[in-house]
């Protein structure tokens, strides 16, 4: 059993994969359901009018920003950038350009280079050899 302190409000709860306790994760959702009906009813509403009308923390906009749950609008002075490039980006965390990257390391990674390893004629191993030298 995996037994941790909550980052957050240090109750101690049983690790499930998350940072933070289960009352805590509740909190969340409800912030995070009342910007996402906030910005549903108020489409081109910036990060302080949406505290404000919320009262949700700016960090906790932009978390849920960069988990990639909300998407900043076309026409938004909001700018979030690749944290990689610096690149503009709308939700999450990297541009396009730099998860696809990303992606592609990890998978070759995974996979290997898929060549073997060169075997000298020298190096090999043969039971002949071995045989004929106990001779």
């Amino acid at each position: 059993m995996d037994i941790r302190n909550c980052s957050r409000c240090g109750r101690l709860y049983h690790y499930d994969g998350f940072r933070i306790c289960p009352t805590c994760r509740r909190e969340d959702e409800a912030d995070f359901t009342k910007v996402k009906e906030y910005l549903y009813k108020n489409p081109g509403a910036d990060i302080s009018e949406v505290e404000k009308e919320t009262e949700v923390e700016a960090s906790k906009i932009i978390e849920f920003l960069r988990q990639g749950r909300l998407e900043v609008a076309e026409d938004s002075n909001l700018v979030l950038e690749c944290e990689i490039c610096g690149t503009s980006i709308r939700t999450g965390r990297f541009c396009d350009k730099c998860a696809s990257d990303l992606q592609k390391e990890l998978s070759l990674s995974i996979k290997g280079t898929g060549k073997k390893p060169v075997q000298r004629e020298k190096e090999r191993f043969r039971v002949i050899d071995r045989y004929e030298k106990r001779r």
